[in-house]
């Protein structure tokens, strides 16, 4: 019965959605030029490509950089935690856009990185392990101190103790706002083509600038980001209903 409701509901929202766009189309009176979009359909189909292994590798990435600045925020070494630190608020305090820029046309610059893709991954990377790393620090922070007090008692190492008792319990914390920050560095992967990174955005605007074909070329555009991040959505929602009294 519940499953019953909630499909019927998802319907009529789908329907009511369905006909407010369809009616606000239709108000356009808009001659449409798919033909011209289809020719450049490999366009799409390669910058699709490039941001799914743009948003891959920085998630790989940024979980890395997550959990290095994690464990160095807790450090007894105190420039390394001043550090780390500086970098999460530095990060989380300026928009992406300015990082991206000032990454590539000033850091990259100075140290002679010329590849825009490599520099793509690194900016996202680096964005979204800020938040990563405190979504991390606050996991290891919210492990009762019995517990830490247990794994001394028994003999175990600081490392030790994070290897089995902490790392553990926070990896199902992480895993489904992992999910949704993999949406996110998705999403924001867009900003590249500021630094002419051939993903899926900068090519929907260059088919536009051959075309003239502004909605044909950025409805797909839409689409295509729909396609990778519902199902992420729809997967962050599983995890956390499933992973909620895991913890």
């Amino acid at each position: 019965m519940v499953r019953a409701a909630w499909i019927v509901s998802w319907l009529l929202v789908a329907v009511l959605a369905s006909a407010l766009f369809s009616f606000a189309f239709s108000q356009l009176h808009y001659g449409w030029n798919w033909d011209a979009i289809w020719q450049y359909r490999q366009k799409f189909w390669h910058g699709w490509l490039v941001t799914v292994a743009i948003s891959a590798a920085a998630l790989l990435v940024s979980l890395l950089i997550g959990v290095l600045t994690a464990l160095a925020r807790r450090s007894l070494i105190l420039p390394l935690r001043y550090a780390a630190a500086l970098y999460v608020e530095t990060v989380r305090g300026t928009p992406l856009l300015v990082q991206i820029l000032i990454l590539f046309y000033v850091v990259a610059n100075a140290f002679g990185i010329e590849n825009r893709y490599l520099v793509g991954v690194l900016a996202l990377s680096l964005f979204a392990g800020a938040y990563l790393s405190e979504m991390i620090r606050s996991g290891i922070e919210s492990i009762r101190d019995s517990q830490l007090e247990s794994a001394r008692a028994i003999g175990l190492t600081r490392g030790q103790t994070y290897r089995y008792v902490i790392f553990p319990q926070v990896v199902r914390q992480l895993i489904p706002p992992l999910t949704g920050q993999f949406a996110s560095i998705i999403k924001d992967s867009s900003l590249l083509s500021i630094i002419a990174v051939s993903e899926f955005t900068l090519n929907a605007q260059e088919v536009n600038a051959f075309t003239y074909s502004t909605l044909e070329s950025y409805l797909p555009l839409a689409a295509g980001y729909l396609l990778l991040t519902l199902p992420i959505s729809l997967i962050s929602r599983i995890l956390e209903r499933r992973f909620h009294y895991a913890t």
